[in-house]
């Protein structure tokens, strides 16, 4: 799915060299298949050193980087709050465009840019990084084979302290909508109701810590799936782990060392004394699943380059992208609501 296409180079663009962009930048420069004809920020020292150390172009003007080097596909990494202009114009000069999430700050915004690239005929995708990473890939092939029987429960936590660059989203819509996208992907359902809880604990102006509960459909064997995110900027480490309860078994995965360890379900209440109790119900090593690690970014704008190149569906589409900050805003509300 992810092979490079070798049929020609395509030109690419990054629009907002900071926390994210740069790393756009570095990973275009690495891919065979793709010229970076340039980069634009406002910073003109960050865009300046970016520019010269990938051998490309800076623009402080973004519409100039648009209009003068025509690039066939743009990664747009600017403060969510632009998402939706910056894209749009994008759009309207015929790139393709992936942009950061959350696709956009509001769902209108969000509406009007899929309308836009339906109407430009052009590709519009989301960076909803963690669907390309090997062990999120590795255990979505887990629960669609059956390997963990019917899935009654998902827990991902994503935690860290606050980061210096957050200026216009709470917890939820920063890093909370990367696993609302994650639990609908994995299932390949839609959440039936939202329940949120959390507060401001540090910032003052945003959410920076939430749970959100979310009830899933029932599957084919009539069990409903209960998805618990847990995210914070609380926390003083850096957490990255989804759990999985099946009727079958239970996986754990951690997204940043790409490990993922499975357990056998076999259960058995009875032991014969504390000595037995201990041995029967410690908790076991269980079986580490191989996966090949690789960064994760690199395989999203690998797999955004060839969709351009073949002409395909990008993995990650709007309307899901869509649907994960319709949820984001859900559990926000929810939260503000119980706080009057």
């Amino acid at each position: 799915m992810f092979k490079a296409s070798n049929k020609k180079k395509i030109k690419a663009a990054v629009i907002g060299v900071g926390n994210m962009g740069r790393h756009h930048a570095r990973v275009y420069q690495e891919l065979p298949n793709v010229d970076l004809v340039g980069v634009a920020d406002l910073d003109e020292k960050i865009g300046k050193a970016l520019a010269q150390k990938h051998s490309t172009k800076y623009f402080k003007d973004y519409k100039k980087l648009l209009s003068e080097t025509k690039p066939d596909l743009v990664s747009i990494c600017v403060p969510t709050r632009w998402h939706h202009l910056v894209t749009l114009d994008a759009l309207g000069f015929g790139s393709h465009v992936l942009v950061e999430k959350p696709i956009a700050a509001t769902l209108k915004e969000a509406e009007e840019m899929i309308a836009a690239a339906e109407k430009a005929e052009v590709k519009l995708t989301v960076g909803h990084i963690e669907r390309f990473n090997p062990v999120i890939l590795k255990l979505k092939e887990l629960i669609d084979e059956g390997k963990l029987g019917s899935i009654i429960s998902i827990m991902a936590r994503r935690t860290n302290i606050v980061p210096n660059r957050i200026r216009d989203a709470n917890v939820i819509l920063d890093i909370g909508v990367h696993d609302i996208d994650l639990l609908n992907f994995l299932l390949d359902r839609r959440p039936l109701t939202v329940h949120a809880y959390g507060g401001r604990a540090v910032l003052r102006k945003h959410e920076d810590y939430a749970d959100i509960l979310l009830e899933y459909p029932k599957d084919k064997a009539g069990f409903k799936v209960t998805g618990h995110i847990q995210t914070n900027w609380v926390t003083p480490v850096k957490i990255r782990k989804i759990n999985v309860t099946g009727t079958k078994g239970y996986a754990v995965a951690n997204l940043i060392t790409q490990d993922l360890i499975i357990f056998d379900t076999n259960y058995t209440s009875e032991f014969d004394d504390f000595e037995d109790y201990i041995g029967k119900f410690k908790e076991s090593s269980g079986k580490k699943i191989v996966v090949t690690v690789v960064e994760p970014l690199k395989k999203q704008l690998e797999s955004f380059t060839n969709a351009v190149l073949g002409d395909y569906e990008p993995l990650v589409k709007p309307l899901e992208a869509l649907e994960a900050l319709r949820i984001a805003n859900l559990a926000t509300k929810n939260i503000r609501s119980r706080s009057k």
